[in-house]
């Protein structure tokens, strides 16, 4: 395979989150599972093949090596609602090293709603793997979200940056509390049980001790499972409609392009209370007009404060601290990685060397056995250059001190 130079001045990530708009305009943004296999297809045939799409209730955000930022911005546009008028007015994008940080912050929780929300980790990992298997998803930009995963790691187990409970989902907890300090006798349904979905679902268990609850999923056999796993029960989506008709707390965590519970739905029906953890919005904005409904969705679930956030901002600069080194390491690595033409390139020399008739009659006056390859003496060799390359970063003067210490040698 011939080896293609990266160059992290061309890494660029374009996006939209909660910083700079709120979740109705962000929501023209999010990127579903069809639209994400689209914007790969259209990016491989655009040449554009280290790339991933993160798209969550915080933001819309397209990573990738580009010549400009023009192309990833048109992919994001090409495939979404909002249209490029609005996408430039409320975007931004960040290049090279910049990027990279951002996607370091972004891994650890620090660019999230909710300072410390780990569950970013789980949404780059999937985005990543989907790039993988629509073949966008090269060695390099592998290498950095590792490092960005490693980084991230360290991060959770030897600082408070995710300590405590404070997250979208436990947030959709305590407003519950709030509203209903006494939660027995209310009917509550969960719709929807992703990531998001599935953390929700153990927080009312955990924190509001109630299983007065009933789990909506589309594929009914794992509603089936959670439900077995916290005692609680389940029902197959083709009820849905019986099941937000009779329930006084509906939480919706589900990832449809389109709202799964609309205003006709809810009107002259009972006091609702109703969560809308999804983006885009998965229950029509309109049935805020009810007058039996109270309906609170993800940005302002967000805003809600809780003492651990104090402790978690304390945690800040042991993370960046953290970064620091994860970032710098990858630095390192990348300007190792600009040494691997000429590594190679004399690598190859040595190897051509015991064919070369002047090679081998000055080897001959030193000794009457024949010149053979030698692959360790050559890798020994390549190595050591690779080592004096890194700490001096000096190329060309070792490329001939390599060939004039395997010919000393010989």
């Amino acid at each position: 395979m011939q080896y293609r130079q990266i160059e992290i001045v061309n890494f660029f990530v374009v996006g939209v989150n909660y910083k700079k708009t709120d979740a109705t305009r962000r929501s023209l943004f999010a990127v579903g599972e069809e639209q994400y296999s689209q914007i790969l297809s259209d990016a491989e045939k655009i040449g554009l093949t280290d790339l991933f799409v993160l798209s969550t209730c915080n933001r819309t955000e397209i990573y990738g090596f580009a010549e400009d930022a023009s192309s990833l911005t048109n992919l994001i546009c090409q495939h979404t609602e909002g249209g490029a008028e609005l996408f430039n007015e409320i975007a931004y994008t960040k290049k090279g090293e910049e990027a990279m940080q951002h996607l370091f912050q972004v891994g650890a929780g620090l660019d999230s709603q909710i300072l410390g929300d780990y569950e970013i980790v789980g949404q780059i990992k999937k985005a990543v793997k989907f790039s993988k298997e629509h073949h966008c998803m090269g060695g390099y930009m592998e290498r950095l979200v590792n490092a960005v995963l490693q980084a991230s790691k360290e991060i959770k187990t030897t600082t408070l940056l995710s300590g405590g409970t404070v997250s979208v989902s436990f947030a959709a907890v305590q407003y519950i509390r709030d509203q209903f300090p006494i939660i027995e006798g209310k009917k509550i349904a969960l719709l929807g049980i992703g990531k998001i979905g599935k953390n929700t679902c153990k927080n009312l268990v955990d924190y509001l001790d109630t299983k007065n609850i009933v789990l909506v999923n589309r594929t009914i056999s794992k509603a089936a499972e959670l439900a077995l796993e916290m005692g609680i029960r389940f029902a197959p989506i083709e009820v849905m409609d019986e099941v937000v008709a009779s329930s006084d707390i509906i939480i919706v965590a589900t990832n449809s392009q389109k709202p799964v519970i609309t205003k006709d739905q809810l009107a002259g029906g009972n006091q609702k209370l109703i969560l809308d953890l999804s983006i885009p919005y998965n229950v029509e904005v309109s049935a805020k007009e009810l007058t039996n409904i109270q309906l609170v969705n993800v940005d302002e679930l967000s805003k809600i404060k809780d003492s651990t956030l104090q402790k978690r901002q304390e945690e800040v600069p042991k993370a960046l601290e953290i970064i620091e080194k994860y970032s710098h390491e990858f630095i390192e690595w990348h300007k190792m990685r600009r040494n691997v033409p000429v590594l190679k390139a004399i690598k190859t020399k040595l190897e051509q060397l015991h064919q070369c008739d002047i090679f081998i009659n000055y080897s001959a006056k030193f000794s009457s056995a024949p010149v053979h390859k030698n692959d360790e003496k050559i890798q020994k060799l390549v190595n050591g250059m690779a080592v004096k390359m890194k700490e001096q970063n000096q190329q060309g003067c070792y490329y001939l001190e390599a060939l004039n210490e395997f010919i000393a040698t010989a």
